[in-house]
Protein backbone atom coordinates (compact mmCIF):
# COMPACT_ATOMS: atom_id res chain seq x y z
CA UNK A 1 0.00 0.00 0.00
CA UNK A 2 1.59 3.38 -0.91
CA UNK A 3 1.36 6.85 0.75
CA UNK A 4 -1.58 7.89 -1.84
CA UNK A 5 -3.54 4.82 -1.42
CA UNK A 6 -6.25 5.33 1.27
CA UNK A 7 -7.39 2.90 3.89
CA UNK A 8 -10.98 1.10 3.06
CA UNK A 9 -13.40 0.81 5.79
CA UNK A 10 -16.83 -0.95 6.39
CA UNK A 11 -18.93 0.83 8.71
CA UNK A 12 -21.49 -1.10 10.89
CA UNK A 13 -24.03 1.01 12.25
CA UNK A 14 -28.12 1.15 12.32
CA UNK A 15 -28.65 4.83 13.03
CA UNK A 16 -28.41 6.87 10.35
CA UNK A 17 -27.60 9.79 12.01
CA UNK A 18 -24.57 8.52 13.32
CA UNK A 19 -22.92 7.09 10.12
CA UNK A 20 -22.93 10.64 8.93
CA UNK A 21 -21.04 11.65 11.80
CA UNK A 22 -18.65 8.68 11.82
CA UNK A 23 -17.87 9.54 8.30
CA UNK A 24 -17.45 13.38 9.06
CA UNK A 25 -14.85 12.28 11.45
CA UNK A 26 -13.09 9.93 8.96
CA UNK A 27 -12.80 12.77 6.88
CA UNK A 28 -11.14 15.02 9.44
CA UNK A 29 -9.01 11.93 10.80
CA UNK A 30 -6.01 13.03 8.58
CA UNK A 31 -5.79 9.91 7.16
CA UNK A 32 -7.08 9.18 3.63
CA UNK A 33 -10.03 6.47 4.26
CA UNK A 34 -12.54 5.41 1.56
CA UNK A 35 -15.68 3.90 3.03
CA UNK A 36 -16.72 0.60 0.95
CA UNK A 37 -19.98 -0.15 2.67
CA UNK A 38 -22.24 0.69 5.34
CA UNK A 39 -24.25 -2.13 6.56
CA UNK A 40 -26.89 -1.79 9.18
CA UNK A 41 -27.52 -5.38 10.29
CA UNK A 42 -25.86 -8.88 11.61
CA UNK A 43 -27.68 -10.09 8.48
CA UNK A 44 -26.52 -7.79 6.08
CA UNK A 45 -23.23 -7.72 7.56
CA UNK A 46 -22.76 -11.13 7.34
CA UNK A 47 -23.85 -11.72 3.25
CA UNK A 48 -21.56 -8.63 2.72
CA UNK A 49 -18.99 -10.26 4.17
CA UNK A 50 -19.69 -13.62 2.64
CA UNK A 51 -19.52 -12.03 -0.92
CA UNK A 52 -16.39 -9.55 -0.60
CA UNK A 53 -13.14 -8.89 -0.11
CA UNK A 54 -12.57 -7.85 3.66
CA UNK A 55 -11.40 -3.94 4.01
CA UNK A 56 -8.32 -2.61 5.84
CA UNK A 57 -10.72 -1.96 9.28
CA UNK A 58 -14.21 -1.83 10.20
CA UNK A 59 -15.62 0.67 11.89
CA UNK A 60 -18.76 -1.38 14.16
CA UNK A 61 -21.55 -0.60 16.10
CA UNK A 62 -22.04 -3.00 18.83
CA UNK A 63 -25.64 -3.14 19.55
CA UNK A 64 -27.73 -3.32 16.17
CA UNK A 65 -31.50 -3.89 15.33
CA UNK A 66 -31.27 -7.59 14.88
CA UNK A 67 -28.62 -8.19 16.95
CA UNK A 68 -25.15 -7.86 18.49
CA UNK A 69 -22.31 -7.79 15.78
CA UNK A 70 -20.26 -10.19 17.77
CA UNK A 71 -22.35 -12.94 15.89
CA UNK A 72 -21.31 -11.61 12.79
CA UNK A 73 -17.68 -12.35 13.86
CA UNK A 74 -18.98 -15.91 15.51
CA UNK A 75 -20.77 -16.89 12.24
CA UNK A 76 -17.78 -15.79 9.54
CA UNK A 77 -14.40 -15.08 9.73
CA UNK A 78 -12.99 -11.38 9.10
CA UNK A 79 -9.34 -10.94 8.19
CA UNK A 80 -9.45 -7.53 9.62
CA UNK A 81 -9.24 -5.85 12.73
CA UNK A 82 -12.41 -4.11 13.84
CA UNK A 83 -12.96 -0.36 15.80
CA UNK A 84 -15.75 -0.94 18.36
CA UNK A 85 -18.55 1.43 19.31
CA UNK A 86 -20.58 1.62 21.73
CA UNK A 87 -22.81 3.53 24.67
CA UNK A 88 -22.08 1.38 27.89
CA UNK A 89 -18.57 -0.53 28.11
CA UNK A 90 -19.83 -4.10 29.41
CA UNK A 91 -18.55 -5.73 26.48
CA UNK A 92 -15.33 -4.38 26.61
CA UNK A 93 -13.89 -7.80 27.57
CA UNK A 94 -15.47 -9.58 24.64
CA UNK A 95 -14.39 -6.67 22.15
CA UNK A 96 -11.23 -7.57 23.06
CA UNK A 97 -11.57 -11.49 21.75
CA UNK A 98 -12.57 -10.63 18.33
CA UNK A 99 -9.74 -8.47 16.53
CA UNK A 100 -10.43 -4.92 17.81
CA UNK A 101 -8.01 -2.83 17.74
CA UNK A 102 -10.11 -0.31 19.95
CA UNK A 103 -13.19 0.42 22.11
CA UNK A 104 -15.00 3.89 21.62
CA UNK A 105 -17.46 4.70 24.44
CA UNK A 106 -20.04 6.95 22.55
CA UNK A 107 -20.40 9.81 22.01
CA UNK A 108 -17.44 9.42 20.28
CA UNK A 109 -14.70 11.97 20.48
CA UNK A 110 -12.61 13.07 17.16
CA UNK A 111 -9.48 12.86 18.72
CA UNK A 112 -10.55 8.93 20.24
CA UNK A 113 -11.02 8.16 16.68
CA UNK A 114 -7.81 9.60 15.27
CA UNK A 115 -5.87 7.55 18.21
CA UNK A 116 -7.75 4.18 16.94
CA UNK A 117 -7.31 4.41 13.24
CA UNK A 118 -3.31 5.60 14.12
CA UNK A 119 -2.91 2.56 16.28
CA UNK A 120 -4.14 0.68 13.34
CA UNK A 121 -1.80 2.46 10.96
CA UNK A 122 1.38 1.76 13.38
CA UNK A 123 0.31 -1.67 13.27
CA UNK A 124 -0.32 -1.78 9.52
CA UNK A 125 3.16 -0.50 8.52
CA UNK A 126 4.49 -3.41 10.33
CA UNK A 127 4.62 -5.47 7.89
CA UNK A 128 7.16 -8.31 9.09
CA UNK A 129 4.27 -8.60 12.07
CA UNK A 130 1.10 -10.05 11.07
CA UNK A 131 -2.09 -8.73 12.94
CA UNK A 132 -3.30 -12.08 13.73
CA UNK A 133 -0.09 -13.18 15.76
CA UNK A 134 -0.36 -10.05 17.51
CA UNK A 135 -4.23 -10.33 17.81
CA UNK A 136 -3.75 -14.48 19.27
CA UNK A 137 -1.84 -12.92 22.41
CA UNK A 138 -4.16 -10.51 23.12
CA UNK A 139 -6.70 -13.16 22.82
CA UNK A 140 -4.75 -15.23 25.01
CA UNK A 141 -4.52 -12.79 27.88
CA UNK A 142 -7.92 -11.36 27.85
CA UNK A 143 -9.41 -15.40 27.93
CA UNK A 144 -7.07 -15.74 31.51
CA UNK A 145 -8.98 -12.50 33.02
CA UNK A 146 -12.42 -13.40 31.70
CA UNK A 147 -13.25 -16.63 29.79
CA UNK A 148 -16.27 -17.12 28.02
CA UNK A 149 -17.39 -13.15 29.27
CA UNK A 150 -21.13 -12.57 27.92
CA UNK A 151 -22.76 -9.43 27.96
CA UNK A 152 -25.75 -9.18 30.66
CA UNK A 153 -29.02 -8.32 30.22
CA UNK A 154 -31.74 -7.41 32.67
CA UNK A 155 -33.62 -10.37 33.82
CA UNK A 156 -36.45 -8.20 35.85
CA UNK A 157 -37.77 -5.42 36.96
CA UNK A 158 -38.68 -3.86 40.51
CA UNK A 159 -41.99 -1.88 40.19
CA UNK A 160 -44.60 -0.19 42.54
CA UNK A 161 -48.50 -1.42 42.84
CA UNK A 162 -50.12 0.37 45.15
CA UNK A 163 -48.10 0.74 48.40
CA UNK A 164 -45.94 -2.44 47.32
CA UNK A 165 -42.83 -3.31 44.91
CA UNK A 166 -43.13 -6.95 43.50
CA UNK A 167 -40.79 -7.38 40.88
CA UNK A 168 -41.91 -8.40 36.80
CA UNK A 169 -39.97 -10.32 34.96
CA UNK A 170 -38.24 -9.60 31.84
CA UNK A 171 -40.06 -12.65 29.63
CA UNK A 172 -43.61 -11.09 30.86
CA UNK A 173 -43.23 -7.98 29.29
CA UNK A 174 -45.03 -7.37 26.22
CA UNK A 175 -43.21 -3.89 25.53
CA UNK A 176 -42.26 -0.91 26.93
CA UNK A 177 -43.94 2.42 25.88
CA UNK A 178 -43.86 6.51 26.72
CA UNK A 179 -46.71 8.51 27.79
CA UNK A 180 -46.74 12.21 28.74
CA UNK A 181 -43.28 11.99 29.73
CA UNK A 182 -43.83 8.48 31.88
CA UNK A 183 -42.19 5.14 30.71
CA UNK A 184 -44.44 2.58 31.08
CA UNK A 185 -44.62 -1.44 31.24
CA UNK A 186 -47.38 -3.46 29.49
CA UNK A 187 -47.15 -7.30 30.41
CA UNK A 188 -48.26 -9.99 28.06
CA UNK A 189 -51.27 -10.36 30.64
CA UNK A 190 -52.54 -6.98 30.49
CA UNK A 191 -51.00 -5.33 33.29
CA UNK A 192 -49.23 -1.82 33.10
CA UNK A 193 -46.73 -0.34 35.68
CA UNK A 194 -44.60 2.54 35.57
CA UNK A 195 -40.80 2.16 35.26
CA UNK A 196 -37.95 4.53 36.19
CA UNK A 197 -36.42 4.09 32.85
CA UNK A 198 -35.94 6.10 29.63
CA UNK A 199 -36.60 3.93 26.53
CA UNK A 200 -32.92 5.01 25.24
CA UNK A 201 -31.93 3.24 28.75
CA UNK A 202 -33.96 -0.03 28.53
CA UNK A 203 -33.08 -0.65 25.15
CA UNK A 204 -29.01 -0.96 26.08
CA UNK A 205 -30.57 -2.74 29.27
CA UNK A 206 -32.24 -5.99 26.94
CA UNK A 207 -30.96 -8.50 24.80
CA UNK A 208 -31.48 -6.93 21.11
CA UNK A 209 -32.56 -11.07 20.30
CA UNK A 210 -35.65 -10.61 22.35
CA UNK A 211 -36.37 -6.82 22.07
CA UNK A 212 -36.59 -4.02 19.06
CA UNK A 213 -37.23 -0.10 19.09
CA UNK A 214 -39.86 0.08 17.03
CA UNK A 215 -39.82 4.01 17.27
CA UNK A 216 -39.31 6.83 20.10
CA UNK A 217 -42.61 5.51 21.55
CA UNK A 218 -42.44 1.64 21.75
CA UNK A 219 -39.79 -1.05 22.76
CA UNK A 220 -41.36 -4.48 21.50
CA UNK A 221 -40.42 -7.98 22.34
CA UNK A 222 -40.99 -11.10 20.11
CA UNK A 223 -44.33 -12.04 21.93
CA UNK A 224 -46.22 -9.36 21.87
CA UNK A 225 -45.84 -9.20 17.94
CA UNK A 226 -48.59 -10.17 16.05
CA UNK A 227 -48.72 -8.94 12.56
CA UNK A 228 -47.01 -5.66 10.11
CA UNK A 229 -48.70 -4.50 7.18
CA UNK A 230 -47.26 -2.16 4.45
CA UNK A 231 -48.02 1.35 4.88
CA UNK A 232 -47.77 4.64 3.31
CA UNK A 233 -44.79 5.78 2.61
CA UNK A 234 -42.55 2.62 3.17
CA UNK A 235 -43.90 2.43 6.42
CA UNK A 236 -45.02 -0.56 8.74
CA UNK A 237 -47.65 -0.96 10.55
CA UNK A 238 -47.12 -3.02 13.75
CA UNK A 239 -50.20 -5.36 15.65
CA UNK A 240 -49.15 -5.75 19.12
CA UNK A 241 -50.76 -7.87 22.08
CA UNK A 242 -51.93 -6.12 24.43
CA UNK A 243 -52.94 -3.64 21.88
CA UNK A 244 -51.97 0.07 22.74
CA UNK A 245 -54.15 2.51 22.67
CA UNK A 246 -52.66 4.37 19.61
CA UNK A 247 -51.30 2.70 16.32
CA UNK A 248 -48.07 1.61 16.46
CA UNK A 249 -45.65 2.48 13.05
CA UNK A 250 -42.08 1.22 11.97
CA UNK A 251 -40.31 4.28 9.94
CA UNK A 252 -39.30 3.53 6.22
CA UNK A 253 -35.67 3.57 7.33
CA UNK A 254 -35.64 1.05 10.16
CA UNK A 255 -38.45 -1.31 8.11
CA UNK A 256 -35.47 -3.45 6.57
CA UNK A 257 -33.88 -3.87 9.57
CA UNK A 258 -36.69 -4.44 11.90
CA UNK A 259 -38.00 -7.60 9.05
CA UNK A 260 -34.75 -8.90 9.70
CA UNK A 261 -34.70 -8.90 13.23
CA UNK A 262 -38.06 -10.25 13.61
CA UNK A 263 -37.50 -13.01 10.88
CA UNK A 264 -34.53 -14.48 12.92
CA UNK A 265 -36.72 -14.19 16.24
CA UNK A 266 -39.30 -16.50 14.87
Amino acid sequence: MTANQPFTCVIIEDEPLAVTRLEKMLDKSGYPIRVLERLESVSQAVQWFSTNPSPHFVLSDIQLGDGISFQIFEKLQVNCPVIFTTSYDEYAIRAFKIQSIDYLLKPIKQEDLNAAIAKFAARKAQENTPWFDFQQQMVNMMSQLDPGAKPKFRERFLVRQADQLIPVQVGDIAYFFTRNDWTCISTLDGRQFLVDFRLDELEQMLDPALFFRLNRQFLASVPSLQKAYNHLNGKLKIDLLPVPEEEVFVSREKAASFKSWWESAM
